[in-house]
This record gives structure tokens, C-alpha cells and sequence, in this order.
């Protein structure tokens, strides 16, 4: 892979999908899936890091997971406050710069101190940005971009013709992110269950079999390779 190549790709979006059904596999608990999952996180982030990729997206937890059974919501919730104090350095050390997306509001006050400690310690790291999508959807996202259009209208600051694609995307978490070149999902399903749905409009998508816990470096390698070979139009001939 050229070095010219690797900067044509300057985020990738991944929705990390399987850690209950590779436990499952296994006979083990769903938190042994989420725990190996979260290692995976790291090993792909180390690998994206090193491949020039400029921002990594990952859906960590969506509003929609707040739904799930209370002991795997715990369990889920622990095991990011576990990362947040102390694995995610690793990633420090690697000149990785950390940010979430989401809605913080629903999370424990702790847990929010702590997403906020984490991106203030490596918001001078000059590598790529992971940043991870918790209690995160997008219509949830989009919804509130238009609230605070509307606001900004009703005060005066704008006005209705002041409002285009570029001052929308201004309004979501993302505003000062590229949109993903790339969506990977794993385990199999073909859906893009509420993430980024007005960032990923022209993104390549792939869909892998793999159970996120075991896709690894090389997977990742393998579908940007791919993606060279596309041909992306956004709407010419």
C-alpha cells in the first residue's frame, strides 16, 4: 500500500457487532464477549493508527442499547469505566487523541467526567483520532441539530436562508470531522442501525462475517485495499 494511497483514506467508521453471539460460540458469558471485544478495540485502533488513517468512528453503545436486559447494561457500563481509567492510555502513549460522541446526559456523572478527563489529557496528540459513538444515535443526533437551528433562528443569530448542508453539519457532534471514506459492520448483519446516517451518505460499505472480536489488522487492511479499487462518483458519471 502506496504511502499516496493511505492518505486517501481518512476515516473509517466501524460498527462493532457479534461480542454476545462469539461468547455464545464459546459457552461463556455475554461479558466475556464484550471483555474480548474491548481488545479488539485497541488492536484495530493501534493498526488504523499505524495505516495513516486520520479518524476512527466506533459504535461503542447506541441509545437503543439502553433497552437491553439491566445486568448486560451494568456490565457494559463497568467495563467502559475499567478502560477510561486505565487501558485507554495505552492508546495515549501511542499519540492517539480520544473524543465520544453521544449523548452524555444518560450516562453515570462519572463516567461522563471521566470520556471529558480522557479527551482534555490527549487533545494535543497529533495521531489519529478514535473516537467512539456512546449513547450515541443519529436520529437522536439529527433531531437536535435542528433544535438548535430552530434556536439560533428564533434569537435571531440566522436566518431560514442561512441554512445549508455545511451549517447543518456544523450543528452534530461530528462537525469538525471528515465524513467516513468507509463503513465496516462484522458479524454478518446489513444494517446501519442509527449510526452517522447523515455522515455516511457517500461512505463505502462493507459487511464482514467476521464477530468483531475476531476481526483483526489484517481484515482492516484487506478492505481498504478494496476500497482503492472502487470507484466513488458521488452522483457523476
Amino acid at each position: 500500500m502506496s504511502t499516496n494511497q493511505k492518505n486517501r483514506v481518512s476515516h473509517v467508521a466501524i460498527i462493532m457487532d457479534g461480542n454476545g453471539r462469539w461468547a455464545q460460540k464459546r459457552a461463556l458469558p455475554r461479558s466475556m464477549g464484550h471483555k474480548q471485544g474491548a481488545e479488539t478495540v485497541k488492536e484495530i485502533a493501534r493498526a488504523a493508527n499505524e495505516l495513516g488513517i486520520g479518524f476512527l468512528t466506533l459504535y461503542a453503545f447506541s441509545t437503543e442499547n439502553w433497552n437491553r436486559p439491566k445486568e448486560e447494561v451494568d456490565t457494559l457500563m463497568g467495563l467502559l469505566r475499567q478502560y477510561l481509567k486505565s487501558d485507554f492510555s495505552e492508546l495515549n502513549k501511542n499519540n492517539i487523541r480520544i473524543r465520544f460522541i453521544g449523548e452524555r446526559e444518560m450516562l453515570a456523572p462519572d463516567i461522563a467526567a471521566s470520556m471529558e478527563q480522557l479527551e482534555n489529557e490527549t487533545a494535543a496528540n497529533t495521531g489519529m483520532t478514535l473516537c467512539l459513538a456512546v449513547s450515541y444515535g443519529a436520529r437522536q443526533e439529527i433531531a437536535g441539530a435542528a433544535r438548535r437551528l430552530a434556536s439560533l433562528v428564533k434569537k435571531g443569530d440566522i436566518s431560514e436562508s442561512d441554512i445549508d448542508i455545511k451549517l447543518f453539519s456544523d450543528m452534530l457532534y461530528t462537525k469538525d470531522m471528515p465524513d467516513p471514506d468507509i463503513l465496516i459492520r462484522t458479524s454478518g448483519e446489513k444494517r446501519l442501525s442509527n449510526y452517522l446516517l447523515w455522515q455516511l451518505a457517500y461512505s463505502e460499505m462493507f459487511f464482514s462475517d467476521t464477530l468483531w472480536p475476531d476481526f483483526k489488522p489484517q481484515e482492516l487492511r484487506d478492505i481498504i485495499n478494496e476500497f482503492y479499487s472502487r470507484e466513488r462518483r458521488y452522483g457523476k458519471v
